[in-house]
């Protein structure tokens, strides 16, 4: 018995028209995500501080938030804000008397304050400066990378 070679052919596809399907398929994306991805493009390297000062008083928040905007701005920094946040307000009520009045109750309400700062594309030494600062007592700062 002699054996015999059989050579299949495979079909030949044009690499070209593969590549041309490849570029026009087109997804759809929503816009608001294709504003986010052009603005990446924009600015790859940019790096945000998001500073959140939160207080009892108002004016010793406004005094606080105008000393960390002056520090940022004697380095150069761009600086979006201050933008003032909703004033959280949180109430309690208590008896009055411990045993026969308890009718009569008095409310007690405590406000806090808020400030957001973004300093976008810092610098070493805007950083450096920002945590030497000194400020009142009473006043909370988060300080967040994005």
């Amino acid at each position: 018995m002699t054996t015999k070679e059989i050579k299949i052919k495979k079909p030949k596809v044009a690499k070209a028209s593969i590549s041309k399907k490849a570029e026009t398929t087109k997804v759809k994306m929503p816009k608001k995500v294709v504003a986010k991805l052009k603005e990446k493009k924009d600015g790859d390297n940019k790096i945000v501080l998001r500073i959140r000062v939160r207080a009892y008083e108002s004016k010793i928040l406004d005094a606080s938030v105008k000393q960390i905007i002056d520090t940022a701005m004697r380095y150069d920094a761009k600086i979006v804000g201050p933008v003032p946040l909703p004033t959280e307000i949180k109430k309690y009520t208590v008896n009055r008397a411990s045993f026969i009045y308890k009718n009569t109750r008095e409310q007690f309400e405590i406000r806090v304050h808020k400030r957001l700062i973004d300093i976008i594309n810092p610098g070493a030494s805007t950083i450096e400066a920002l945590t030497n600062l000194s400020l009142p007592s009473g006043v909370d700062i988060d300080v967040k990378m994005l």
